[in-house]
Order: structure tokens, then C-alpha cells, then sequence
């Protein structure tokens, strides 16, 4: 069975709509900046990739400033953390690119999965109210606004679904999951349509506590915060966000007359087995995941002709995944490598489905994205091909690689329809 990509949206770093998302790619536009929430002394990191249009500081969602054209109802909106906002948004945009009405969402054959880690900014102001005030006076939507479920019920409720829905948590990989486990639902008949949609705040609660892990990059300009690849990295940079992507069967797409992205083909997943936060030295669970989602798709790694790295820009992360990779595409191999994440941070549980859908974008307008911000390539990339610039030619096969704590991967595999 086919499984077409119909619809996409973003709120990202990088681009609130399409077309800005494919401009920045292009052209290797970043979307860090040096945000006012950082520039305080209890934070040692000064950079994030931050969203414009969207004013969300305030503890009161209706005080929110965002665009007028998403229409929010007051009734939903009491309910959202900011990365719940952000889903809505970006879903809006993947359901008029599909073409989708009400009807088809609220079809029992339609689904929903989500990824994110939660709101730490809601459960941290819902604590500090019942510590202050008592128990009966929390919010009495303080729970659906904030734990890790958050997205699932609030878009499940508003949009209306009657089909599976459920949200995945395995940090880094999480719509990774979400969008591998959804291909599997619609492959084994149980639904024809399924919704995916990866979101995170952008805010101190959401970035800030990474310094305590020594993970975030402490370089104060932006223009050099994000180095995938480089030997100069030295940390990753924190954004939030979210991007949606809807995929149905083939026949669905044609009946409605949708105009497709690509072909989702493939996936798989593999653990590492091996630390609560550091990949495996040899990166063997990622290797794992992209043997089988090669598997799945019934490809040869010489098939493939562009692979979007996880690619964090830490060391540890960074050496593991160039390990696995050449394991995996050896030489001869026509492979192409880039991580967008020198563009726009690294957006945790979102990663996945934002590159997944870059993936998608130059797939479907004939380019291949480059990699940012490298002055000085790794010389352990040895043989693979890291593209510094962005090259206009049409990739038949792409693949995309997540990894999360725990030694979580999660390999994509996606075609030119």
C-alpha cells in the first residue's frame, strides 16, 4: 500500500509558513537569535532559535499575541501550554494543504499521534500556585495544559478525531515514533488518514535546564552557535515549535485530487542499549534502525541519495552518528549528508517531524539542503559526502535519522512520489 505525505506545516525557527521554510533552506538562513529570556545572568547560554510572530510570555494564553488568520476558540485555548498553540497553527496549515474538511477529520478512519516532552513553564507555574495558595486553587486545567499529553487531548478534542490517537515520549525521537508508528496504522488497514503533528516551547523553562547536562552551546554569537559537523562545535542550541504532516493512503489522496509531497516508503527503530544520555560509542542502535528501515522500504544503502543527520551538534553525538552511517554506507555509495539543524537548533521532540518534513519540502522542489556553518569538516567523516552547500537536484530517496536519550533511533525513509 502507498502512503502519500498530502499536507505539511511549520512554525519554526526558521519560517512560520512554507514558503519561508523553503527560502531558509535554500539559502542557509538561520533562525537563532539572541533572545531577551537568556540575556540574564542565571543562564550561561545566550542563543536559541526563536519563533517570530508569536508573543506567548505571558502566564494568561488570552493575553497570547499570535497571527489573526489562526482562529482559536477561547474555549480551546484556556487549555494550551505555548507548544500546544504552535501544533494547532502548524496542523491549520497541513489540513488546507491536504484539503481536508471536518467531515474527513472527524471520519473514525482519520488519526491523531503527537510527540512532546510537555510544558515545563505550565507545570512549573501550576507547583508554584498550589504551593503558594493550597491545593483547591490550581487551575483546574492545570493538568490537560501541561503534562506530556497535553498535545493529544487538547488537538484531539478540538479537531474533533474519532481515530487512533495517542502520543509518543522518547525524547529526540519522538515524532520520529509518532511518524513511524502512524505508517504502520495505515499500512495495516486500521485507518485510511492519520495526523502527525511534533511540537516544544520556546521559552527559559524549556531550554535553560539542558546547561545542567552540559549539552547546550555557550557561543553568545548566533552566526556560529549550531556547527553540525564542524570541530569547533560545542553544544547544541535550543528551539521550540511545531510542525505537522498529514499522511494517507494513495487512493484517498487521488479521490480528494491532493497534491502530494512524496512517498513515505519506510522505517525503523533500534536502542543502543548502553547510557540514560549518551549514544553508544559505535552508534549500534542507530545502525540498527537505518539497516531496517532500509529493510522496510526494500532498498540497498546504495539507494539512497540524501540523508538528513540527527546530527546535534555535540561532539559525543556528532562522532557517533558519522560511525554508525559509514557502517552502514560504505563506500562505493553516492550518499549526500547535511544536518538543518545549524539552522534551526534542535527542537527535541520535534526534530524528527520538522527534518522529516524538510525531507519532504526539497523532495518535492528539487534540492538538496546543505550544511551550514562549517569552516572546519570533522576528518572523521572520511568518506561521506557532507554537502556545505545547498544543491539544486531532484533526490529520488532520502532518509532521516532522530536519536533521543535512553540510546532511542529512529530512521526515515521517504520518495520522490
Amino acid at each position: 500500500m502507498e502512503v502519500w505525505i498530502t499536507g505539511l506545516g511549520f512554525i519554526t525557527s526558521i519560517g512560520c509558513n512554507k514558503a519561508k521554510v523553503i527560502d531558509s533552506l535554500i539559502n542557509l538562513k538561520h533562525g537563532i537569535t539572541s533572545p531577551a529570556m537568556l540575556q540574564v545572568s542565571e543562564s550561561p547560554v545566550k542563543v536559541a532559535g526563536t519563533i517570530d510572530e508569536f508573543d506567548l510570555d505571558s502566564n494568561d494564553p488570552e493575553d497570547w499575541q499570535f497571527p489573526a488568520e489562526y482562529n482559536v476558540p477561547r474555549s480551546l485555548l484556556r487549555s494550551f501550554s505555548p507548544h500546544v498553540l504552535y501544533a494547532w497553527c502548524s496542523l491549520q496549515q497541513a489540513i488546507h494543504e491536504a484539503r481536508l474538511d471536518s467531515s474527513e477529520l472527524e471520519d473514525p478512519n482519520s488519526g491523531l499521534y503527537t510527540a512532546s516532552g510537555g510544558s515545563m513553564r505550565s507545570i512549573h507555574q501550576h507547583f508554584e500556585k498550589m504551593d503558594r495558595s493550597g491545593v483547591m486553587a490550581c487551575n483546574p486545567l492545570a493538568i490537560v495544559a501541561s503534562i506530556s499529553g497535553t498535545l493529544t487531548f487538547n488537538l484531539v478534542a478540538g479537531l474533533g478525531i474519532r481515530g487512533s490517537s495517542m502520543g509518543l515520549v522518547s525524547a529526540c525521537a519522538s515524532s520520529g515514533h509518532a511518524l513511524g508508528t502512524a505508517l504502520d496504522e495505515i499500512r495495516l488497514g486500521r485507518q485510511n488518514r492519520m495526523l502527525v503533528v511534533g511540537a516544544e516551547d520556546c521559552n527559559f523553562e524549556s531550554i535553560v535546564p539542558f546547561c545542567g547536562m552540559r549539552a547546550l552551546s555557550l557561543e553568545q554569537n548566533p552566526d556560529l552557535a549550531s556547527r553540525p559537523f564542524d570541530t569547533a562545535r560545542n553544544g547544541f542550541v535550543g528551539t521550540g515549535g511545531a510542525v505537522s504532516m498529514v499522511l494517507e493512503t494513495k487512493e484517498e489522496a487521488l479521490r480528494r485530487g491532493a497534491n502530494p509531497y512524496a512517498k513515505f516508503i519506510g522505517w525503523g527503530q533500534g536502542s543502543d542499549g548502553h547510557n540514560v544520555a549518551i549514544s553508544h560509542p559505535e552508534g549500534r542502535g542507530l545502525q540498527d534502525s537505518m539497516r531496517r528501515a532500509l529493510k522496510d522500504a526494500k532498498l540497498k544503502a546504495t539507494d539512497i541519495d540524501y540523508l538528513n543527520a540527527h546530527a546535534p551538534s555535540t561532539s559525543i553525538g556528532d562522532a557517533s552518528e558519522m560511525k554508525a552511517i559509514k557502517e552502514v554506507f560504505p563506500l562505493p555509495q553516492k550518499l549526500q549528508l547535511s544536518s538543518t539543524k545549524a539552522l534551526t537548533g534542535h527542537g527535541l521532540s520535534l526534530s524528527s517531524i520538522m527534518e522529516a518534513s524538510f525531507c519532504c519540502l526539497a523532495i518535492k522542489e528539487g534540492f538538496v539542503p546543505g550544511s551550514a556553518h562549517v569552516s572546519n569538516p570533522d576528518p572523521q567523516l572520511e568518506h561521506l559526502n557532507l554537502l556545505r552547500k545547498t544543491q539544486f537536484q531532484q533526490a529520488s530517496k532520502v532518509m532521516s535519522n532522530s536519536s533521543g536519550f535512553g540510546g532511542a533511533n529512529v530512521s526515515l525513509i521517504f520518495e520522490n512520489v
